[in-house]
Formats: C-alpha cells, structure tokens, sequence
C-alpha cells in the first residue's frame, strides 16, 4: 500500500491482461442509451473491469470486439480510451452516439459520419479594450466568438524528439473505414419514429464525409450553432469524439465516429428536441454501425 501525504492510496487492477488475445474492433459510446443496442446484438464472451469502467468483450457482426462506455465529455473521453488502449490490443476504434447537427441542410435523426474531428472549444479568451479584444499572440487564424479566440489542441509531433508539441485543429478519420462507410451509407436501415408513433418531419439518411467538432459544453444556442457552422462547417457537434480522435492520432489507432442527430444544437423552432428523439438517434447510429462492421473486412487492421 502506497501512503501519500497521510492518506491511503489503494491500487486497483483490472484483472488478468487480454493482451495475448485478438486484435479486437473497440465499439465505445459515451453512455448507456448509445450503446444498449450493440451490445445486445454482440454475443459476449466476459468482461473486464479497468480503472472502475467495464469492458465487455465478445463478438459482432463476425469481429472479435470490445464494448464500453466513455463516460460523458471529453476528460472522460480521452481517459478511457487511453485506458483501453493501454490494456487491450485495438485494431480500429469505432464511436457510436448522438450529437447536436450543426450544417443547416441536415435534420434530426440524420446519421453523420465526418471525415475529420476537431477540438473547437480549445480558446484563448482575449483581453477587452477601448478597441475591442485582444486576443494578443494566441491567435490560429480562425474568428472569434465574442471574446473567444479558437486556436487547437497541443500536441506532441510524430516521429520528432521526445516533448515537442505543435497545435493541430483537425484529426482525420481512417480513409479505408471512411470508404467503407460511404458504400454502405444508402443501405442502412434507418428510424423515423418512436415506438410511440411520433415521427420525425423528414425521413432520415446517412451522411458521410464532411466536418465534426467536440467540446467539453452542451450546445443549446442558436448564435453559437450558426458560428460553428460557419467557423467550422461542422455537420455535428458533441462532447467526446474529438478527444477520442486525439488519442487515437497519438497511439496511431484508426478510429470513425458514427454520430446521430438527437437534436438541432439549439437551431430548432421549440424547446430542445434531444430528449424527444434520444432513441431514435441513437439507434440509427448503431444501424449504422452495424452495417459497418458487416462490410469491414475479418482480421482488417
């Protein structure tokens, strides 16, 4: 037992290492409505416990997979998917949720599959003055939202010397799982009501290619959706996928984020639609997902 300034720090473990096992497809989603669907379509085969999340590992749709929670915003996100990485040998990470549509065109219920995932809400808040804000040196070339200035994610620069960091907005999904997910976009079967018949206005499709952005706050704001999508072109926005992306680039881990469109981030006519059509969306992401995986190919890295 480690003492650290007078209180008891007590290890836990998580159990016997699977690392001489398969390479296994991580399917992840940040919490319990996300991921239901999946995991009971999943044959299982046990489950692993690290750092107080499970891990259920099994098989879907003919890979040998390992699903689990992130935990919710992009602390959480980063933590776990790291832990995974750490414990269990991954091939491909594949996010499955919901999230806020940003690009106008785009409806809730919707299926998004970006091309890249940023981390927009890193800012530097600028100093106000007689002329405006300042922002001074800590600017990425990108406009501001008021007093804050977007200006990316450090991190640590492959293949160069240990510590050296520069700043990176986007993170690309994996090109090949990218391709798969365009071939399979018009197929997947989507929903449009609720099992208690209320419909959605539009009938839902899948979306592939494009922007997504993550931060760490609830976006229920018409001013802030409209800046997002000008500033980004973002066609969704949520709270996990780019810190699971920024992990994934430092471990070069492929990765692709299926995000459905639970509501319209504050651009909608009425009260916040999220609690309305959580189920729709995110069994329409996981539609989504599963058609994936039934076209990915077995052993694919």
């Amino acid at each position: 037992m480690l003492v650290l300034g007078g209180c008891a720090a007590a290890v836990r473990t998580a159990g016997p290492s699977p690392a001489a096992g398969p390479a296994r497809i991580a399917i992840v989603s940040a919490f319990e409505p996300e991921l239901e669907r999946l995991r009971a379509r999943a044959t299982l085969t046990g489950t692993l416990v690290i750092n107080g999340r499970t891990h259920w590992l099994g098989r879907l749709e003919g890979h040998d997979v390992v699903l689990l929670l992130s935990g919710v915003s992009m602390v959480n996100a980063a933590m776990t998917t790291q832990a995974l990485l750490d414990r269990i040998p991954v091939r491909l990470i594949v996010f499955s949720g919901i999230a806020g549509g940003v690009n106008p065109g785009l409806h809730v219920g919707d299926v998004t599959v970006p091309a890249r995932w940023a981390n927009y809400q890193e800012f530097a808040f600028a100093r106000e003055t007689a002329d405006g804000f300042d922002p001074g040196r800590q600017v990425f070339g990108l406009p501001p939202f008021g007093m804050m200035y977007p200006r990316g994610s450090y991190v640590l620069v492959p293949g160069a010397r240990p510590d050296s960091l520069e700043r990176r907005l986007w993170f690309p999904v994996d090109s090949a799982a990218l391709a798969v997910a365009a071939r399979v976009a018009a197929a997947v079967p989507l929903r449009r009501c609720r099992a208690d018949d209320a419909c959605l206005a539009h009938e839902p499709r899948v979306v592939v290619g494009g922007n997504g952005v993550s931060g760490p706050t609830f976006v229920d704001n018409a001013a802030y959706r409209e800046y997002a999508w000008r500033t980004f072109e973002a066609d969704a926005l949520d709270m996990e996928t780019a810190a699971v992306a920024i992990v994934a680039w430092h471990n070069r881990v492929p990765y692709i984020a299926f995000r459905s469109l639970s509501d319209l981030a504050g651009g909608g006519p009425g009260a916040n639609e999220m609690r309305t059509f959580l189920a729709v969306a995110a069994e329409n992401a996981a539609e989504a997902v599963l058609a994936f995986l039934r076209a990915w190919p077995a052993g694919g890295r």
